[in-house]
């Protein structure tokens, strides 16, 4: 029996009857990872090195989007192998489980981070030219995910309240709209003017898709999303200054691991930076415990400090205190 086989019938017989198909889909993420690698093998050849060479590999920078795995996913991953194999084991298909004693390599908990000022500046500038100029700009300035800006349609921006309504998304590996994944993700977004403006130059009718590929103006789904950020991306390192080799970029001027959700997390700390209060952020983020806003809150940015200092400054002299505390 070849691994791929098991597999199949591993999540057939044993998750599907069992789990929610969210969860299903989750499986199936790191199912097929494991059979891409390894699956065309027989089932009793496996060992534990074949299995930990994987996990190594996830390690690594993602070869398409250049996001590097969480030890939440890698946790995950390692937890279906042993299930996997562990279920082998019990009836008597392998000899032992060679995912027992896996062992998780190097990784930090969450991927995403806020955009440098010079990363910034680069992408604003691009945005300007660039066919997804306007849809990395939602992101940035509104806080959006990817899949809810792919379900947004114009009926959902009130061009006179300046507003943009989050009120559906698509679903997670998959290219079906509905609702998002929790109650907090329905949301009011105060739309910034510059955007607005970007907004009212690109407005069609209220029921088609905010975001269209270009060549056919159908909506997006998550493979169309990827190649327009892989596009986007490798035009922000040429302006960047990347050196190049026969179309094919050789030293990159952008860090690896600047994917969408950056921008999402810098809106985040933006609102940190203007005084925005954290309970107004995590509705604004959409965020379902506070707990999450709270993680991106507590990267306190070089603006913070300043601003902190300003009224640690501002104080000190109210009270009499002729010397600064900090000088930034």
């Amino acid at each position: 029996m070849s691994v791929s086989r098991w597999v199949d019938e591993w999540l057939e017989t044993y998750k599907e009857p069992a789990i929610e198909r969210g969860s299903l889909n989750n499986y199936k993420i790191h199912t097929n990872t494991i059979k891409k690698a390894i699956g065309n093998r027989p089932l009793k050849s496996i060992i534990d090195v074949d299995l930990q060479k994987i996990l190594n590999q996830k390690a690594h920078p993602d070869e398409d989007t250049g996001a590097i795995r969480s030890l939440d996913y890698l946790t995950k991953l390692r937890a279906t192998m042993r299930g996997i194999f562990k279920r082998a084991c019990v009836s008597r298909l392998i000899p032992y489980n060679p995912a027992e004693y896996l062992e998780l390599p190097a990784s930090k908990n969450g991927t995403h981070r806020s955009i440098t000022a010079k990363e910034r500046s680069l992408i604003l500038q691009l945005a300007e030219t660039h066919y997804a100029g306007l849809w990395v700009k939602t992101m940035l300035y509104c806080g959006l995910r990817p899949g809810e800006t792919l379900a947004l349609c114009w009926r959902h921006i009130d061009f006179k309240k300046k507003i943009l309504r989050v009120e559906q998304a698509m679903k997670a590996h998959s290219s079906k709209i509905g609702t998002p994944k929790t109650e907090a993700g329905v949301r009011i977004i105060p739309i910034p003017t510059s955007l607005l403006q970007d907004f009212i130059a690109a407005k069609r009718s209220p029921l088609e898709p905010v975001f269209v590929k270009v060549q056919s103006s159908k909506p997006h789904d998550r493979t169309s999303m990827l190649r327009m950020w892989k596009n986007f991306k490798r035009e922000l390192n040429i302006l960047g200054g990347a050196k190049v080799y026969r179309n094919q970029i050789t030293v990159p001027s952008i860090a690896h691991d600047l994917v969408p959700y950056c921008l999402r997390h810098t809106y985040c700390t933006d609102l940190q930076d203007a005084g925005v209060p954290i309970n107004v952020a995590k509705y604004l983020m959409g965020h379902s415990d506070i707990s999450t806003t709270g993680n991106i809150y507590t990267h306190t940015t070089e603006a913070a400090l300043k601003d902190a200092a300003k009224k640690i400054n501002k104080r000190s002299t109210d009270k009499g205190t002729s010397s600064n505390i900090f000088s930034m």
